[in-house]
Parts: C-alpha cells; sequence; structure tokens
C-alpha cells in the first residue's frame, strides 16, 4: 500500500464541470468514477438485490415512514399549524432524504411512472416545509419547538440538512434539476450564511454536512459551499461542542482532523467526518489533510475492523473501540458505519487506486452492509454482531423500540438510519464497481453488469462481465465493441486470491501474483478475457492482540465470511479440529467439530480437559446470510479443539 496520495492541485487538468456522475465525482482524481449511464447491472447477486430493493425495500421504508408520522412531519411544518406534536426524534427528516436518494438513483435507470409519482409528491411535501430563508428542519425553529441550531450536539439538523444534500446530488447525477435541488441550493446558501466564514463558528454533533457539501459544490460548481465543508473540516476537533460522558471524541472534537492517527470515537461520525475531510483536501489540493486520512484509514483498518469489515466495538455508544478490542459477541458493527466506511474506502481508492481500498469496500459490502436486509427486504439489523449466544426472539411487526438487539431483523426501528441507507446504497451499488483512466478500464468488483463508456480521447468501451460471484469465482468479460487502439483492461486480484488464473482467447493461461491482472491490447468486438479466482474455503487465523478470539479461527470462502449456525440448537458447546481438512460447499464449507467437555460442572476454571468423543461434521453458511430462517444461534469464531 502506498504511504501517501497524490493530489492534482485544483485547476490542473482533469477538472471536468460535467455534472454527471455517481455519489462522488471529486474535479481531480488517478481514477475516474463511472456515472449511471455507463455501467448496469443485469442479473446475479447485486441485480437480484437491486431489483428486490426497488421493488420491496423502498416502498417498505416509505410505508413505515408514512404509517408512524415521520413523513406528516412535513405536512404539519408546512399548514402553518402550531402546537403539533413532532413524530419521530429529531433525526427523522434525514430517512426520509436518504429515501429521496434511493429514489433518485433508482429512478435514473428508467422510466417507473409509479415510483417517479411517488418521488415528486414526497419531495413536494418537503420542499412545502422550507422556510423563507432556506432553512428546513421538523424539530426546530418554530415557537413551542427548540430554537434553531440549540442543540448542535445532539439536534443533528446539519446532519439532516446532509442528507437532504446528498439526494439532490442524486437527482442532479441522474435526471438533472428539480425542485428538491432547489430546495437543496436555497439550503446550502442558508447554511453559508449562517456558519460561513462571518458566520458562527460551529459544528453539528454528528458530521455528514461536510461530505455533502462538497458534493453539491462539484455538482454545481460553487466553490463556497466546499469553503463551508472546509471551514467545518478544520473547526473539528477544537472543543466547540460541550462535553458529554462519553468524552470529546465520541464527536470526533478532541483533536483536529488533520492531526488525528485513528478513527475514533461514535464510528459513523468518524467515517462520514473522514470521508468529507477528504474530499475538502481534493478539492484545496491539501496534502497534509489527505494523508492523516490516509493514515487513519490504515491504522483502523490494522487494529480496530472486524474480518466483516465491520467497524465499532462499543454498543454503548456505537464508537471503536482501543486498538485490537474487537470482541464477536459484543460486535456492534453498525450497517451505516459498514455504508460509511464504503464510502471513505472509495474515495481514497479514487485518489491512489491501492487495491487494498477495493479489498475492503468487498469485504465490507458483501459481509457486513449485506447481512442487514432480510432475504425479503422487509427486515433488517441494526448491529452485526459475530457471536450469537441464544436464539432470541421475533421482533414485534409494530414496536420499534428494539434498536441495537440482534437476534434477528427487525421491520423498522425507533432510530431507522440502517434501512433507508441501505436503501440509497443499494440504489446506487454498481456505481463502486468499475473506474476509468486516460489508458483504459479498471474493474474493482465483479458481478453481471454492461460497460458503456468513452475515454477522454473518443475511445469506445464496451464490455460486459459475466459471472456468479461471490459464490463463483468465474469472472469473464466480453468486448462488445473493437476500441480501434490498445487500451488497458485491469482486473483487481483480492488479497486472499493468491492462485488466480487469467485465460485469453489463443493464450496459454498465466497465474498472477499481482494485486491486479492487466490485459493491454487494442480490443475487438467478441472477445474475451477470463478471470478464475480460487474459492476454495480457507482458514483464517486472528491477530494474537485482538484477545477475545485468541485460540479461535474462522473459514472464509472467496470473498465470504462463513459462520456455524444452529436453528434449534447451540454453537457454543463445540471446539473445530483444525487438523481435519476444510471441504467447499456451492456457498459454504464444511468442518469437523467435537463437543466440548464439562471443566467442573460446578465450577467454570480447572485443569485443561480436552475435547470429548469423534468428529462430526458441520456446515457452514456465509455470515450475511444467518438468521433468515427464524431465531438461531451463530458464530463466526470458532474455537479450535
Amino acid at each position: 500500500m502506498t504511504d501517501t496520495i497524490s493530489l492534482a492541485a485544483p485547476g490542473t487538468e482533469g477538472r471536468s464541470t460535467n455534472r454527471r456522475g455517481g455519489p462522488v465525482s471529486p474535479s481531480t482524481s488517478l481514477l475516474t468514477p463511472l456515472d449511471s449511464s455507463e455501467i448496469h447491472l443485469t442479473k446475479g447477486y447485486w441485480r437480484d438485490w437491486q431489483r428486490t430493493n426497488a421493488e420491496v425495500v423502498l416502498l417498505h421504508c416509505e410505508t413505515w415512514m408514512e404509517r408512524i408520522g415521520w413523513t406528516s412531519n412535513f405536512d404539519r411544518a408546512a399548514s402553518g399549524e402550531t402546537g403539533w406534536q413532532h413524530s419521530g426524534i429529531e433525526f427523522v427528516d434525514s430517512e426520509i432524504y436518504k429515501l429521496l436518494e434511493g429514489m433518485a438513483w433508482e429512478l435514473g435507470r428508467g422510466g417507473d411512472p409509479e415510483l417517479n409519482a411517488r418521488y415528486d409528491s414526497l419531495v413536494s411535501r418537503v420542499a412545502a416545509a422550507q422556510d423563507p430563508d432556506g432553512y428546513l428542519h421538523t424539530s426546530f425553529g418554530r415557537s413551542w419547538q427548540r430554537p434553531r441550531y440549540s442543540d448542535l450536539e445532539w439536534g443533528h439538523e446539519l446532519y439532516s440538512f446532509g442528507h437532504l444534500i446528498q439526494a439532490a446530488v442524486a437527482r442532479i447525477r441522474t435526471v438533472g434539476h428539480g425542485e428538491l435541488v432547489d430546495v437543496a441550493v436555497r439550503l446550502a446558501d442558508h447554511l453559508y450564511e449562517t456558519f460561513g466564514p462571518d458566520g458562527r463558528v460551529a459544528v453539528c454533533g454528528h458530521p455528514e454536512i461536510e461530505p455533502a457539501l462538497v458534493e453539491l459544490g462539484r455538482a454545481l460548481d460553487e466553490p463556497r459551499y466546499i469553503e463551508l465543508a472546509g471551514l467545518f473540516v478544520e473547526r473539528r476537533g477544537h472543543g466547540l461542542l460541550k462535553p458529554i460522558e462519553y468524552g470529546q471524541e465520541y464527536f470526533q472534537d478532541d483533536v483536529a482532523v488533520r492531526e488525528a492517527t485513528t478513527l475514533r470515537g461514535h464510528a459513523v461520525r468518524a467515517l462520514y467526518l473522514a470521508s468529507g475531510a477528504l474530499d475538502v483536501a481534493v478539492e484545496t489540493g491539501d496534502q497534509e489533510l489527505a494523508h492523516a486520512v490516509e493514515q487513519q484509514w490504515r491504522h483502523t483498518v490494522a487494529t480496530r475492523t472486524y474480518v466483516t469489515g465491520g467497524m465499532g466495538s462499543h454498543h454503548q455508544d456505537e464508537a471503536f473501540g482501543v486498538d485490537h478490542e474487537l470482541p464477536p459477541d459484543r460486535a456492534y458493527s453498525e450497517t451505516c458505519a459498514g455504508i460509511a466506511s464504503t464510502m471513505l474506502s472509495w474515495r481514497l481508492l479514487l485518489q491512489n487506486g491501492d487495491s487494498a481500498y477495493a479489498d475492503l469496500i468487498e469485504r465490507t459490502l458483501l459481509n457486513n452492509v449485506m447481512a442487514s436486509p432480510r432475504e425479503d427486504g422487509r427486515a433488517f439489523f441494526y448491529t452485526n454482531t459475530l457471536h450469537q449466544r441464544v436464539p432470541g426472539t421475533v421482533p414485534s411487526e409494530v414496536d420499534i423500540n428494539a434498536r441495537a438487539l440482534s437476534s434477528l431483523r427487525a421491520p423498522w426501528f425507533e432510530v431507522s438510519c440502517c434501512p433507508t441507507n441501505v436503501a440509497r446504497t443499494l440504489a446506487s451499488v454498481e456505481l463502486y464497481f468499475a473506474t476509468k483512466t486516460d489508458d483504459g478500464i479498471q474493474l474493482h468488483q465483479y458481478g453481471d453488469y454492461d460497460v458503456h463508456t468513452t475515454l477522454a480521447d473518443g475511445t469506445p468501451i464496451e464490455f460486459s462481465v459475466a459471472s456468479g460471484y461471490p459464490f463463483d469465482g468465474r469472472v469473464t468479460v466480453t468486448w462488445r465493441r473493437s476500441t480501434g487502439r490498445s487500451v488497458d483492461l485491469r482486473l483487481r486480484i483480492p488479497a486472499w486470491g493468491a492462485g488466480a488464473v487469467l485465460s485469453l482467447v489463443g493464450e496459454q493461461p498465466r497465474s498472477v501474483d499481482a494485486d491486479h491482472a492487466i490485459v493491454s491490447r487494442a480490443f475487438e468486438a467478441g472477445d474475451t478475457v477470463q478471470l478464475d479466482l480460487p474459492m476454495e474455503a480457507r482458514w483464517t487465523t486472528p491477530d494474537p492482540r485482538i484477545d477475545a478470539i485468541r485460540g479461535t479461527v474462522a473459514v472464509e470462502r472467496g470473498p465470504l465470511v462463513l459462520c456455524l449456525e444452529e436453528t434449534g440448537g447451540s454453537v457454543n458447546d463445540v471446539v473445530v479440529d483444525t487438523d481435519e481438512p476444510l471441504w467447499t460447499t456451492d456457498r459454504g464449507a464444511g468442518v469437523t467439530v467435537r463437543d466440548i467437555s464439562t471443566v467442573d460442572p460446578a465450577w467454570p476454571y480447572g485443569d485443561a480437559v480436552p475435547a470429548e468423543g469423534p468428529g462430526r461434521h458441520a456446515m457452514l453458511v456465509p455470515y450475511a446470510t444467518w438468521a433468515n430462517d427464524g431465531p438461531s444461534t451463530m458464530r463466526v469464531w470458532l474455537p479450535r479443539g
């Protein structure tokens, strides 16, 4: 991995005013992201999930928020009625905005009249609640509510505004201008006047406004928004927020961003802030700030990240623990933190192309984020434990207070940041898959998708990717149009992919021992490139400094982390025999386990006693699929026998 990020200075070659793009479109970067017109999922794992998102998840979120009054907060705010009771906690506005972002990405794929009508209606209800000066929040600012910006620690006003702005950016990047974009511009102008260079020196307790403002500034070529984001980043870490029981690091308000060496405090807050800080660094050419963020990522991945890619090991404050504090049965690993981690890794990947960032995106999306939604798209995990000791109970279909329980996915939560975050991520997930440069195209994630783009000199790039990923390791790229000149096709070889084989028509297959396989040629229509990644199950051992899992092993198969799950039984009384071979199944693996003997029935300590009885076979399944068949026990880390 490279030690630093090299940024091109603003205004240099590579800066673009193209308003299309994905969730992130930096003005300058080593790799250029594709936009929603250039890449399309066609079938397979990701397309199935994206279809479920479009047909089920979006409507599920919309229906729940309508049912419990979160959406109608905007109607009451617009009506002029006084004294009405706000539904939900302070930041439920943000969930409507994340839903709108997901809708915008989905609508960018083509016409769905029914979804478009729902989107327009929801936007109109939001817009009607905006104050004349641009402020827009349903929890603050009216005579019977708390004053505007009176609780920056916990009020989440700027956080909610960030999600509104990101929803507007999704609209710009897919369809173009619209009513929500007008709302976002008025709001951003209000924020610049209120918190800009001549305004109040303050920050929000929950970072999110920072990456949103930068992206709006990029989309509309408005430097004031990027300037304001930079002010928020630089103000962080100077004690502007009131002290709380969790300490100032909870808000990342203990150390300046450019001086911090690791991500700390509330995991989602830390990751959103780092994303915004890198965005600011890119747009201002701030090498020091960019390097600080990259160093924070490296340290966090090395010492504070679960094998699933999940981040955050404290339930009480949803925070990172200290280095190597990664208990599996108390893993918080909030779904939103996984999404935020993906956002940060993608930004870093665009800047320096290091495949380690794409590796973490793959790990996090497939094993942490996609563990959240139930297979039918109607229930979600908020947290993602790695060891469920008791089966638990089926969550209520009407009670929304089961926020941090991990025994089963719940239809909704009092704090339902995760379902809407999953919705907007699934709606745009393919935009994390591929990039381009002047020399060619880079494939970072695998699945089934079409790419149709043009390089800077006009060279056409058209090909299809087909694979059974993440369960099958064969990836086939078929060119649909001649390039007319030599271009580079780069295919990522995951860190676990030793032994990968690359095959081209007319050439001998060759093994690849680097982090990318590169094919350079003038491609003709019909040319194919085949990559075979090893998908055999493998043992994974933890760093011995992770005390909670010392003496255990996990099993991975390709990009998937596996787990032992028992419905109607217990996973707590077995050890795994690592002297016996693993065997690979279609989607998981098999291991040999033995029952644990009791040291002393009256006292759980004493002389070591070996496991008893003959070994028996146990099947492991992808971690992300656990608990889809009802209450169960589960564990990722298995004690050695």
